[in-house]
């Protein structure tokens, strides 16, 4: 059985940073470094103040730590991990920006009144469970060791319990929404003949390759 250090060290490099930085900020939070509205998607502060930096820091934030916080977390280290290990396994690239054009997704999303969230993290990691569910659609989970499904309907179950824990389902049918958009323009519609309209540019390789050192 492998230590954390090595479970650590052998995740792929965009789950892992992204992770990683999760936890970072919510360590901060906790410590008092920061308040939370100073990092909130406040759309007014972003146009009219400039403060630019809220269309990526409300991204990293998955909630204080708590059972939820956990949830999430597992969220990103097991559908995340098998989606970079999996079918974009030597496409780092391509995971990197799937997930950029997951959070450019919401951003737009949340310019709808009725759909915005100040935080958007939940949002991003309910992407990567839709993807992944869409993925591996026959695979068997099993949730909390009382319902077995195929992955193909993991996300509504998913949605349904946040919502009969009293969360809120927007966070979470954001990222339905975002990850079907992702989903159905990458993958559904090149192989109904269409064009890849969103294949990965060069500029995001050279991250990439930063990522991994």
């Amino acid at each position: 059985m492998s230590s954390p250090a090595e479970f650590y060290k052998s995740l792929p490099p965009i789950t892992k940073a992204y992770g990683t930085i999760c936890v970072v900020a919510t360590a901060a939070f906790h410590l008092g470094l920061y308040r939370l509205e100073q990092i909130a998607l406040i759309h007014k502060l972003v146009f009219s103040d400039f403060q630019v930096w809220r269309l990526l820091t409300n991204f990293i934030f998955l909630g204080n730590f708590s059972v939820n916080f956990g949830i999430r977390l597992l969220m990103i280290a097991r559908y995340g991990v098998q989606l970079e290990k999996g079918p974009f396994e030597r496409r780092t690239a391509d995971f990197l920006w799937m997930m950029i054009l997951g959070a450019l997704s919401l951003l737009a999303l949340s310019a709808i009144p009725t759909l915005w969230s100040p935080f958007l993290g939940v949002s991003l990691v309910f992407m990567l469970l839709y993807v992944w569910s869409r993925e591996f659609p026959n695979a068997q989970v099993n949730i909390y060791g009382l319902v077995a499904l195929k992955a193909f309907y993991l996300p509504w179950a998913m949605l349904a319990l946040d919502v009969i824990f009293g969360s809120s389902l927007v966070p979470d049918l954001l990222g339905i929404i975002a990850g079907h958009i992702y989903y159905f323009l990458t993958v559904l519609h090149p192989l109904a003949g269409g064009r890849n309209i969103l294949a990965t540019p060069t500029w995001v390789y050279p991250y990439v390759l930063f990522s991994m050192f």
